[in-house]
């Protein structure tokens, strides 16, 4: 591997590793010596990079916008292209706009050469088929999450039965014909999906249920994951988190 590329690779991974980041998980992710380590990360600081910390307590990567612009490989471009392509397409009108932006920015700082490789993309996105379109603000549900405040809303079941529930709203699930709010209920105890298009109304409660958003969605990621494994090992059992 050449040298440029083993440190694009090396900043790369002590931006993404859990710390501590040390010079033997480097190394062995690298796959070189720790001494290379310690010379590739004298190599970062000379150009620029701050790297903080130290041999045997492990590393950081401090931004610093005064760096170049990171560059990206190919493959990592037609990524971002075709993902952010799909955010366009599947998103609300505030969240399709926010991927045309993003895309415009990462655009401007890739040099010449990779911002023809984006514009003539290989990975192309069409669906013939879209979501239904949310009748309420999805940016102030998602502000709703970022704060982690929990909310009342109105909602219409499959039955059209309408109730008002508080709930910890706890992530948004884009599926192939619906776009479903994970949430935690605090009316029946549970975890729940609620159909998005079916949310009527919703206030802020005031309630903050900081810091259990993690945890919470955690733990009901892990319970569609076992539904999933025991609906492909077994017969299909009822989901008492089935979307309502």
């Amino acid at each position: 591997m050449a040298k440029s590329d083993r440190l694009f690779r090396l900043l790369h991974l002590i931006r993404g590793l859990t710390p501590p980041v040390t010079a033997a998980r480097l190394a062995a992710a690298m796959e070189v010596s720790e001494r290379t380590i310690y010379r590739d990360i004298d190599s970062l600081r000379a150009a620029g990079a701050r790297i903080e910390g130290e041999a045997g307590l492990g590393y950081t990567m401090v931004e610093d916008p005064a760096l170049p612009p990171q560059t990206f490989t190919q493959i990592e471009i037609e990524a971002l292209t075709l993902g952010l392509s799909e955010v366009g397409q599947r998103g609300d009108s505030d969240l399709s706009q926010a991927a045309h932006d993003a895309l415009v920015k990462i655009l401007a700082t890739l040099p010449e050469r990779q911002q023809r490789q984006a514009m003539h993309s290989v990975n192309l996105v069409h669906r013939y088929t879209v979501p239904q379109t949310p009748t309420i603000d999805m940016t102030l549900l998602r502000e709703a999450m970022w704060a982690e405040e929990a909310l009342e809303i109105g909602y219409r079941d499959l039955k059209q039965a309408h109730t008002l529930r508080r709930i910890y709203p706890l992530a948004i699930a884009y599926h192939d014909r619906a776009v479903m709010l994970l949430a935690w209920c605090c009316k029946r105890k549970d975890f729940r999906m609620f159909h998005v298009t079916r949310i009527e109304s919703y206030t802020k409660s005031g309630e903050s249920f900081r810091p259990r958003r993690v945890s919470l969605l955690r733990d009901y990621t892990a319970q569609l994951q076992e539904r999933d494994r025991t609906r492909q090992c077994g017969p299909r059992d009822q989901d008492k988190a089935s979307p309502l």
